[in-house]
């Protein structure tokens, strides 16, 4: 009997943002909601306190001038090329998911050759791709990487974030994942006002994977804030500050900016 192919998975940590803790737990997630074989490749600058079984690779090198004033996770086009010794169909998966359904439909869906992302929720009027969970074929977007090369700054301005660089340009065009299979924590699992302050946020149904787009991460749902220089306030506390002086933001942007400690995070995002 053949052995069964095993399932790649691919992430990148660079700088002092996320630990190893980040890359640890979701080796655990993957590992409770995946069937075997599988394995985790990290690239990254810093290897030190990840899981032994968690394969341990550098940073692609990928010489470019670095965006300025631009937003967007650019850094993650060193992936875009040449993966050493990892070849063949792999799943990028970003650091501050979380796993709330099984993983195996991800890798047999479409033809192996597809790029697929998930579909932004932001932009329901573009078709938009999201790059926290997408899967390619290795090497497929090296022609990006010569594009980006040629004028970073250019691309950035023009395109503002790589996931709509990815979108317009990858060869062959780009596929999305089912609608469900993907969950945004904020628009999809936070209730809205006035139910934030009464209900805790949600494990959206149907969901695979939840992603945190934007500054909210797994830590921040867990304590129930906002950002992370925040601290957790009662709900009658959050409402009362609304009105002070020291209030950050709009006034329907402070209403809506808040959550209760979300448990199923906690109880999810582990070794």
């Amino acid at each position: 009997m053949d052995e069964p192919e095993i399932k790649q998975i691919i992430c990148i940590k660079w700088g002092t943002k996320f630990g190893p803790e980040y890359v640890n737990r979701l080796h655990g997630m993957i590992s409770r909601n995946i069937t075997p074989p599988f394995r985790l490749f990290c690239f990254t600058d810093d290897g030190a306190g990840l899981h032994p079984d968690i394969a341990v690779r550098p940073l692609p090198v990928f010489e470019y001038r670095v965006p300025v004033n631009t937003r967007g996770k650019w850094p993650k086009s060193r992936l875009w090329g040449d993966l050493g010794d990892v070849t063949g169909v792999v799943l990028f998966l970003d650091l501050d998911v979380i796993i709330t359904g099984n993983l195996d439909p991800f890798f047999t869906f479409g033809d192996p050759d597809d790029t697929i992302l998930g579909r932004n929720p932001n932009t329901p009027l573009e078709k938009l791709g999201q790059t926290s969970v997408y899967r390619m074929r290795v090497g497929k977007l090296a022609p990006l990487q010569d594009i980006f090369r040629a004028d970073p700054q250019a691309v950035a301005d023009k395109y503002k974030y790589e996931q709509r660089f990815v979108t317009r340009n990858a060869p062959g065009g780009v596929k999305f994942w089912p609608r469900g299979w993907l969950a945004h924590f904020r628009m999809h699992s936070v209730p809205p006002f006035p139910l934030n302050y009464l209900r805790e946020p949600k494990v959206p149904k149907n969901s695979r994977i939840v992603i945190f787009a934007g500054n909210l991460n797994p830590p921040d749902a867990i304590a129930g804030r906002w950002h992370e220089d925040e601290r957790h306030r009662p709900p009658l506390d959050h409402l009362r500050a609304a009105l002070g002086p020291g209030r950050r933001e709009s006034l329907s942007k402070h209403l809506r900016h808040y959550l209760l400690p979300a448990t199923w995070v906690k109880d999810l995002w582990r070794e």
